[in-house]
């Protein structure tokens, strides 16, 4: 089978590996569609510490089951999933927890492990999630929606409040759509208006230029003077990292889900003043997977405008790489397989 490989920062390669032959438990599945990923561009610039090389990419995942392992149960050859491309420990704290989306020992595929940016891949047949009616390009987008519908349910967005979200690229989105989806009144804030624009049809009821507009004013406008109830922030700078803080109103709660790329320094007295509650989110689980299915299904959502950019499997070299030198032009990029 072809396979894409991030063989070393700056470069990559297709290459021809042996056909997986699916273990007892294990579903082989034709690939149908893979989503490039923010921590794929991160592999592909040197900067992903969680990394080795060679790397096939790919946790974004549709596919077709072509075959069925040992003692497999409940899937049928031909059928259309989505894969759950998280572990979980099941003995460290989080797990105990009930919050296996951040397990101490997580292996997210293309990440700490090969992931499914080939013709074919072998995946547990509990890690497989069907959802009817979705197309390849939609099943693979779910896993990315779900990022971002966790961060607005760690940050418990909820009816009729006012919740801000920072950034409107592929995560940042999900995170509007997931706040949207409960009830609240989103805001986006990005500095590029076709974004914003997106934003909105994701369902932000505002939005704001940051770098044209006097970002302060109009969220005190919007929320009568007390700032919003909920910040997502969603872009990874220092300035928004701290904007966060400062913007959300008083008993406010904070939601980062990426991380900075510096060293972030805060006038920690808000952190009091205000009595934040400050909140990671990390990855996603089963109940936002759900959700997110629920939300594409219910349709509405703009699929074709968030998938910027579309190609096979021998173009995914191409795109990673103008990706990584223009990523403002990108705001979701998927390589789509052949049928059969």
């Amino acid at each position: 089978m072809k396979a894409f490989q991030i063989t070393e920062p700056g470069a990559s390669r297709l290459t021809e590996l042996a056909d997986p032959q699916p273990a007892a438990g294990e579903v082989l599945l034709r690939i149908r569609c893979v989503g490039f990923c923010g921590s794929d561009l991160n592999t592909y610039r040197g900067m992903n510490p969680l990394v080795s090389y060679p790397r096939i990419p790919g946790h974004e995942i549709a596919g077709t089951v072509a075959a069925l392992g040992e003692g497999v149960a409940g899937w049928t050859v031909g059928q259309d999933v989505l894969v759950f491309p998280y572990t979980e420990c099941g003995a460290c704290s989080a797990c105990r927890a009930g919050r296996p989306n951040c397990c101490r020992d997580n292996k997210t595929l293309g990440v700490q492990r090969d992931g499914a940016m080939a013709e074919l891949a072998c995946v547990p047949q509990g890690k497989l999630l069907s959802a009817d009616g979705l197309s390849p390009t939609e099943l693979a987008l779910v896993e990315p929606l779900t990022v971002g519908a966790h961060a607005a349910a760690r940050g418990q967005a909820s009816e009729g409040e006012h919740v801000v979200v920072f950034g409107a690229g592929a995560i940042g989105l999900g995170a509007i759509a997931g706040a949207a989806y409960r009830g609240a009144v989103v805001t986006a804030v990005d500095i590029d208006d076709a974004k914003l624009a997106l934003a909105q049809k994701c369902g932000a009821t505002h939005a704001v230029n940051s770098a044209a507009q006097d970002l302060h004013a109009r969220l005190q406008e919007l929320t009568g003077g007390h700032g919003p109830a909920l910040a997502i922030e969603a872009v990874g700078l220092p300035q928004t990292f701290v904007s966060a803080v400062e913007e959300v109103c008083f008993a406010g709660r904070v939601v980062y889900i990426g991380y900075a790329k510096e060293a972030v320094s805060y006038d920690t007295k808000l952190f009091v003043m205000k009595e934040l509650d400050i909140r990671g989110s990390r990855n996603a689980l089963r109940t936002d997977f759900e959700q997110v299915i629920a939300m594409l299904q219910a349709g509405g959502f703009p699929t074709a405008e968030v998938v910027s950019h579309r190609g096979p499997l021998d173009q995914a070299g191409g795109l990673l790489a103008e990706w990584a030198e223009a990523p403002q032009r990108f705001t979701k990029i998927q390589i789509e397989f052949p049928e059969g």
